[in-house]
């Protein structure tokens, strides 16, 4: 194939399939360094989506170098489906180590947030002969069959819910359609008609509702989501894929909620930018059968070994702490722009997981269009910070940087997202602009 004179971004149309691509601007990368991603060109680009999660040291980091620089070089094997190596086995013990939990434990590893959601929904239904999960209108747990099936995100209305999935509305304070006392009681009624409680395998919990638009759960809500499932015997499954590991300013974001889970499922960061995953659960429920959620690859050294430096260097450098101020500081300065900008109509998150959720007016709290927060994203490339947008209307803006932000990029992120939306106010941008970045 004739590549030559093409650009990067022209290659990548011709070569990468369309069902695997998300694009929200031109940006096409050549290399990154820090908190920034160097593109076709050389142009450096602040990070403030940490490539939707996982570059949760961003790039280059000496911790993440060296350990992989080091397993590659005299790797353990390439599977952890034959033969136990040591970075796995290693990441298991400090994973068991730093998540909460009571009892004999295990750790299973995969390669992303979808096959581990996928594999918690498996063995639960093995293991508790249950066949029916609780999920949440908004929720976003993978895009494998297994983890689409309990998802309850307009983004994935193109495959239909697992049978017997019962779907509840996640209680959002900024526009509260439904209450904490409104979806509890939904539950209590729906455990004494169409779905009785014993026939409920688990909950699956995002503690920070991500992708349907970083809502934070109003006080209380989960906690009694928790006391209803230990009434009936369902096991509670925390989905930290996206907010875990420290960026909620805590190690664990549903320690927010004072949540006791008996799975915790982790993804995205875990790895520092490689494909590692991973389920921590009772071993009744994780030792149900030999060879029943095999991946030849999962747990192999070298991803392994990255998730070794990502947690040793989150608790050397004191991140969760760090994401706690300079989340802070970035929220604020997000919220100062809302008394110049009425499209702002709430900013909110924990840590540096932070949601702007623009709005076409205040007094009604109706969505802008998904042109118009494109049209931000696509300006705010421009000016040179890379961002994305989430929402079961696409009108959340969602920074989720390195933990490793500095509080200078902070600002520096704050001043572009002002401009933008000035530039993007000003029709600095055409709906021609962005018509091949709204894929979401």
């Amino acid at each position: 194939m004739n590549t030559s004179g093409l650009s990067l971004r022209e290659r990548d149309a011709r070569v990468i399939a369309e069902i695997g691509r998300l694009r929200f601007s031109p940006l096409s990368l050549v290399g990154g360094r820090g908190n920034r991603l160097i593109e076709e060109g050389g142009r450096e680009v602040l990070d403030l989506s940490g490539s939707a999660g996982p570059a949760i040291l961003g790039y280059g980091h000496p911790a993440i170098v060296e350990a992989v620089e080091r397993s590659v070089r005299d790797m353990a094997g390439a599977s952890l489906l034959l033969y136990p190596n040591e970075p796995a086995v290693s990441l298991a013990e400090e994973l068991l180590a730093i998540t909460p939990g009571e009892g004999e434990r295990r750790v299973w590893f995969g390669h992303s947030g979808s096959d581990a959601n996928d594999c918690a929904v498996r063995v639960l239904q093995a293991a508790t002969r249950r066949s029916r999960f609780i999920s949440f209108i908004g929720s976003y747990h993978g895009n494998i069959s297994g983890s689409m099936g309990i998802s309850g995100h307009t983004a994935m209305t193109h495959t239909l819910p697992r049978p017997g999935v019962l779907l509840l509305p996640y209680p959002d304070p900024f526009r509260p359609r439904f209450s904490t006392d409104d979806v509890l009681a939904l539950l209590d009624y729906q455990f004494e008609t169409t779905c009785p409680p014993d026939q409920v395998a688990a909950i699956f919990i995002e503690p920070l509702m991500s992708d349907g638009g970083l809502i934070v759960p109003p006080p209380g809500f989960l906690f009694g989501l928790q006391e209803r499932c230990r009434r009936h015997g369902i096991k509670i499954v925390v989905d930290e894929v996206k907010v875990g590991l420290g960026r909620s300013g805590l190690m664990h974001c549903f320690q927010h909620e004072g949540l006791t889970p008996d799975l915790v499922v982790f993804g995205k960061g875990l790895g520092g930018g490689l494909p590692l995953s991973a389920v921590v659960g009772p071993s009744e429920i994780m030792d149900h059968a030999p060879a029943f959620a095999l991946l030849t690859t999962a747990g192999n050294p070298v991803a392994t070994a990255a998730g070794g430096a990502v947690l040793k260097t989150i608790a050397s450098e004191n991140l969760a702490a760090r994401s706690a101020l300079t989340g802070k500081l970035f929220a604020d300065g997000l919220r100062a722009l809302g008394a110049k900008y009425e499209m702002i109509g709430d900013v909110r998150g924990r840590g540096l997981a932070v949601g702007v959720d623009l709005v076409a007016d205040r007094p009604t709290r109706n969505p802008v269009p998904a042109t118009t927060t494109a049209k931000i994203i696509y300006r705010g490339y421009q000016l040179g910070a890379a961002f994305t947008y989430v929402g079961l209307k696409a009108n959340v803006l969602e920074f989720m940087p390195p933990l490793t932000l500095s509080e200078d990029e902070a600002a520096e992120g704050v001043a572009i997202v002002g401009q933008s939306i000035e530039d993007v106010l000003a029709g600095k941008v055409s709906d021609k602009d962005v018509a091949s970045f709204m894929m979401w």
